[in-house]
C-alpha cells in the first residue's frame, strides 16, 4: 500500500457507498456517470487539506488515483464489471488548492493513469483539472467520471 492507502495500481477497491443524499452512479443512454468521488477507504476519507499547503503533489497524484479508482468502482459496479466498460469518456479532477498553485494537470495525471492501469487504452479520457477553494470534508481531490457502457445490471 502506499501513503495514500490506495491498493496495487491495477486493483479496485469495493464500490463506494454515498455519503449523502445522492447516487453514485447513473447510467443513461450508453453513458455512466459518476458521483464526485474522493479518497476513500472503507468510507474514510484517507486525507484532508490543501494541495500546496499541507498536501504535497506527490501524495495528492495518489490520492487522485485513489479517487479514480472509486469512480471506476463504482461505474462497474453499476454496469455489472469492467468488461461492460467501453472506455472512459470524460475525467474532471478538482484539486482543493493553495492560492498561486499551478500543478493542477501533475495531480490529474494520478487520476489518468489509475484509470489506465485498470483498462489499458479504454481508460484514456478527455480530462480537465480544475483548482478550488474547498472540497466536502476537507478533501484535497475529488474526481467526477464519465464512461461508455454496454449494460447496466437490473
Amino acid at each position: 500500500m502506499s501513503e495514500a492507502g490506495s491498493p496495487d495500481c491495477g486493483a479496485l477497491p469495493v464500490a463506494p457507498s454515498p455519503q449523502g443524499r445522492y447516487v453514485p452512479v447513473v447510467v443513461h443512454a450508453g453513458l455512466a456517470y459518476s458521483a464526485g468521488m474522493t479518497p476513500r477507504v472503507d468510507g474514510e476519507l484517507t486525507r484532508r487539506g490543501t494541495v500546496g499547503v499541507e498536501v504535497s503533489v506527490e501524495h495528492a497524484r495518489e490520492l487522485a488515483g485513489l479517487a479514480a479508482a472509486n469512480a471506476l468502482a463504482a461505474i462497474a459496479d453499476a454496469v455489472g464489471g469492467l468488461d461492460n466498460i467501453e472506455r472512459c469518456v470524460q475525467l474532471r479532477v478538482y484539486v482543493a488548492a493553495a492560492a498561486g498553485f499551478t500543478a493542477h494537470t501533475s495531480i490529474a495525471d494520478g487520476a489518468s493513469e489509475r484509470l489506465q492501469a485498470a483498462l489499458g487504452e479504454r481508460g484514456a479520457a478527455a480530462r480537465s483539472a480544475i483548482g478550488v477553494a474547498g472540497l466536502p470534508s476537507g478533501a484535497p481531490v475529488e474526481v467526477e467520471l464519465v464512461a461508455a457502457v454496454r449494460g447496466s445490471r437490473p
